[in-house]
């Protein structure tokens, strides 16, 4: 293993952190100034900083063994340098004059699975410069400026949960985010649960995936509902005017914002299970998102007895799910469901609770 030392000689001037995300309820409102339901995981993103004299930045990612250089005036054509890439721009652009630097990025979040990695590389990115430069920037703005940078920069349409969630949520309680005012607080899980996070082995790339398909539907509902989002439609039948996929979509939007308020609401975490089952049967059906190894590890997930409730969490289209369990139960449920999904065909691993008992079964 490689270190900024070791790229660069000497040691960095600051180092930042920032962690992945998965999201509890609240799939694809975020876009559409709705509520959601994230909490931090326990894996983080790094980005150590320093100075340097050469007039350009030097960026180094361990995980993928490459470096990059590039001037703000000039940027990478590698596809994960633009996230850095684009913090930068997008600093400098509200008035944080950015210094030429060596920039060297470790990461333990997942790539591809739905946990965020890349909201983790732009706020610690941010977070880093932040420190580097005495900047007085708070966790708001940091989050904005990410979300600006994933949008303009790497091409992908997102909401702001993502880089909220990075920014200010814990491990402990998930945050309740209004998207459209950024209202925001913290909700305790229900007691007697924990957070187990399974991949399906499936990979996606969101810019590549149907996620700005998705986006441009509700857009068109909305413009045909005469409203600013379908945030603004709280009444389900209004949509039946319209034409499929786009009343489909529509029905996916309000029900799920319906879901998150109650899931903020509720006490007992069977309540809380049951709106995580329902989530996922309107990603699959109403929004169309899902694939046939997500329903499937979610099949195995709700059927197990300590299992409350199970979800895929993410933009879909392959990556990760979701369930809330019996804590106790955590190592059991994930061994069995593994086992059980790689008996159907397919190789999965355990991602939350800890990296450090991942566990892959593949078939």
């Amino acid at each position: 293993m490689s270190s900024f030392e070791a790229v660069f000689g000497g040691s960095p001037e600051v180092v930042a952190r920032a962690p992945g995300r998965v999201n509890l309820l609240g799939e694809h409102t975020d876009y559409n100034d709705g509520y959601v339901l994230p909490i931090a995981i326990e894996q983080q993103t790094s980005v150590s900083m320093r100075r340097n004299n050469e007039g350009r930045y030097v960026l180094r990612s361990e995980m993928l063994d490459c470096t990059v250089r590039f001037t703000l005036d000039s940027p990478p054509t590698e596809h994960f340098a633009t996230y850095v890439y684009g913090c930068l721009v997008e600093a400098h652009a509200a008035g944080i004059k950015t210094p030429a630097s060596d920039i060297y990025v470790q990461s333990d979040v997942p790539i591809g699975v739905g946990l965020s990695s890349s909201a983790a590389l732009e706020v610690a990115t941010l977070r880093a410069v932040r420190s580097l430069t005495g900047e007085l920037v708070d966790d708001v703005l940091i989050a904005q400026l990410a979300q600006r940078a994933e949008i303009k920069h790497a091409g992908v349409r997102c909401g702001i949960m993502d880089q909220m969630a990075s920014s200010l949520a814990g491990t402990q309680s998930a945050l309740l985010l209004d998207t459209r005012t950024l209202e925001r607080r913290l909700i305790p899980l229900p007691p007697g649960s924990a957070v187990l996070v399974l991949d399906s082995g499936l990979a996606r790339t969101l810019a590549g995936s149907g996620y700005n398909q998705r986006r441009a539907e509700c857009e068109e509902a909305a413009r045909r509902l005469g409203v600013i989002s379908l945030r603004d439609v709280n009444d389900i039948s209004v949509a039946d005017t319209l034409p499929e996929p786009l009343r489909r979509r529509v029905r996916h939007i309000v029900s799920e914002n319906e879901r998150v308020l109650l899931a903020a609401a509720c006490s007992g975490a069977e309540e809380f299970g049951a709106l995580m089952n329902a989530s996922h049967a309107s990603l699959r059906d109403d929004y169309e998102v899902s694939v046939s190894e997500l329903d499937r590890l979610v099949a195995l997930l709700q059927a197990h007895s300590h299992v409350y409730g199970a979800r895929l969490t993410g933009a879909g289209f392959g990556g990760a799910c979701v369930a809330l369990c019996e804590p106790q139960a955590l190592p059991e449920i994930s061994e069995g469901v593994l086992l059980d999904y790689s008996r159907s065909g397919f190789s999965g691993r355990m991602l939350v609770p800890s990296s450090a008992r991942d566990r892959s079964v593949r078939p």
